[in-house]
C-alpha cells in the first residue's frame, strides 16, 4: 500500500567537507589521501582526525580517530591542519543555497543540515528532481559534492544521506520506511553509540528488525526513557520538527563587483538582477514585504543604506526594482565607484491571494513571475531571465562579480 508524504524531510551532508575544500584550494591534491587534523609529528602527535578524504578512508582512516593511529594506517598520507576560516566561507555558501529551497532549515554542523521541503514540492516534477536540484546547485556554485537523504522524518533522512556516499541521493518512500530500516545494523540508528550498542548486543540484538520485534516494555526496563526512544527509531517514528531558531525576518541579496563600478547601466541592471533574486525567494518562502532596503558600499569602503516602507507588501520583481532604483537615485550625486550593492525586503507578511503591481497595475505580472519560477526551478536559474539582467551578466562577466 502506498502512503502519501505528509512531511518531506531532507538531510544534506557534504562529502568529506574539509578535505574537499582543500582540493578546491589546491587541485593538485585531488585523488590523494588527505587527512585533516592535528599534526601527526611522524606518529608521535596528539589530537584527532577531523576529516579524511575517501582515498584516505581506504586505509581505514576516519574522523575522530587518534592522529597517531591514522599515521600508522596511512604514513604516506598528506596531513593538513584545519583551516576553519576557509571552511566557514564554503559552509556559508552551501547554507545560502539551501535557503533558496526552503526557509525551514536546521543547521546541524558546519557541513550538514536538515530541510523541511514539504512546502517546496510544487516547484518540481517529483521528489527526486527536487533532491537532484539541491545537489546540482551546490556543485555548480561551489564545486563541492553533497549526499542527500529524503524521508518522512529526520532520523530516517539522516540515515538515508549516508547510504550511498559519496555524491548520493537516497529517497525513502513513506510506505517503504520499514523495509529500508529492518536490515540495517543498529549502529545506523540515531542515538545508538558504542555503549548502547554493546548493551543491545547483550540482548542478542544486532539489526533494526530484531530491535523492532523486541518487547518495548523490556527495553524501557533495561534502558529507562531511552528504551521507548529506541523502539520508535526502529520503527522510523520521529515527529521532531526541523527548527532553525528565529523565524525569517528579511530576504536579501548582494553582490560585490570584481572591479569597482561607475557604469550606471551595469549598476541599474544589477539592481534588477538582485530584485529578481529577492522576489523569487519571497515567493518561494510564501512572503511579501513592506520595506525595501538598498545597500551601497563605495570604493573607499564607506557603506550606506536607504530604505522605503510602503503600505502594500510586495513580492514582484518590478515593484522591488522600482523602489530600489528610486533609493539608488538618492546617491547619483556621488562621484565614487560602487564596490558592493545589495537589495533586501523586510517587514514580512504571509502572502495571500494575488497582488496587483504597485507600478503599472498589471495583475498578470504575478502569474508570469510564477511561471518563471517554475521554469527556473525545472531548468536552472538562467532558464528565463529579464533581458536587462542577461545583458548585465555579459558585461560584468569579465569583472568576476560575486553574488551572496
Amino acid at each position: 500500500m502506498t502512503k502519501s508524504w505528509e512531511r518531506i524531510i531532507a538531510h544534506v551532508d557534504m562529502d568529506a567537507f574539509f578535505a574537499a575544500v582543500e582540493v578546491l584550494r589546491n587541485p593538485d591534491l585531488a585523488g590523494k589521501p588527505l587527512i585533516i587534523g592535528a599534526d601527526p609529528a611522524k606518529g608521535r602527535g596528539r589530537g584527532v582526525v577531523s576529516t579524511a578524504s575517501y582515498e584516505a578512508r581506504k586505509f581505514g582512516v576516519h574522523s575522530a580517530m587518534p592522529i597517531q593511529r591514522a599515521w600508522k594506517l596511512c604514513p604516506h598520507g598528506i596531513y593538513i591542519k584545519p583551516r576553519h576560516n576557509a571552511y566557514k566561507v564554503y559552509s556559508d555558501k552551501v547554507f545560502s543555497i539551501l535557503r533558496d529551497f526552503t526557509p525551514q532549515i536546521q543547521i546541524v554542523s558546519v557541513d550538514e543540515a536538515f530541510l523541511d521541503l514539504t512546502g517546496s514540492l510544487h516547484f518540481y516534477n517529483s521528489i527526486e528532481s527536487m533532491g537532484k536540484a539541491i545537489k546540482e546547485r551546490i556543485y555548480s556554485e561551489t564545486g563541492l559534492r553533497a549526499s542527500v537523504g529524503i524521508a518522512p522524518s529526520k532520523s530516517v533522512a539522516k540515515i538515508a544521506s549516508d547510504f550511498q556516499k559519496p555524491d548520493g541521493l537516497t529517497i525513502v518512500d513513506p510506505g517503504k520506511v520499514q523495509d529500508f530500516l529492518d536490515p540495517l545494523p543498529l549502529t545506523r540508528l540515531w542515538g545508538v553509540g558504542k555503549k548502547t550498542f554493546a548493551s543491545l548486543e547483550k540482548l542478542n540484538l544486532q539489526t533494526v528488525q530484531q530491535l523492532r520485534e523486541y518487547p518495548e516494555a523490556l527495553l524501557e526496563k533495561r534502558f529507562g526513557k531511552m528504551g521507548p526512544h529506541l523502539a520508535r527509531m526502529a520503527r522510523g517514528i520521529d515527529n521532531r520538527e526541523v527548527h532553525g531558531g528565529d523565524p525569517i525576518k528579511s530576504v536579501s541579496h548582494e553582490t560585490t563587483f570584481g572591479v569597482d563600478q561607475r557604469d550606471e547601466e551595469i549598476i541599474v541592471s544589477t539592481l534588477l538582477h538582485l530584485s529578481e533574486k529577492v522576489a523569487t525567494r519571497l515567493r518561494k518562502y510564501g512572503f511579501r514585504g513592506k520595506t525595501v532596503q538598498l545597500k551601497l558600499r563605495f570604493d573607499d569602503f564607506s557603506t550606506f543604506t536607504r530604505s522605503k516602507t510602503i503600505r502594500e507588501a510586495v513580492h514582484l520583481t518590478d515593484d522591488i526594482f522600482a523602489i530600489s532604483k528610486e533609493l539608488y537615485g538618492q546617491f547619483k550625486a556621488k562621484t565614487k565607484a560602487v564596490r558592493l550593492i545589495g537589495v533586501g525586503v523586510s517587514q514580512l507578511v504571509a502572502a495571500e491571494g494575488g497582488q496587483l503591481s504597485l507600478f503599472g497595475g498589471d495583475e498578470r505580472k504575478e502569474e508570469l513571475e510564477k511561471i518563471r519560477d517554475t521554469l527556473q526551478n525545472r531548468f536552472g536559474k538562467k532558464a528565463l531571465r529579464h533581458a536587462d539582467t542577461l545583458m548585465r551578466d555579459k558585461r560584468v562577466k569579465k569583472d568576476d562579480g560575486k553574488d551572496t
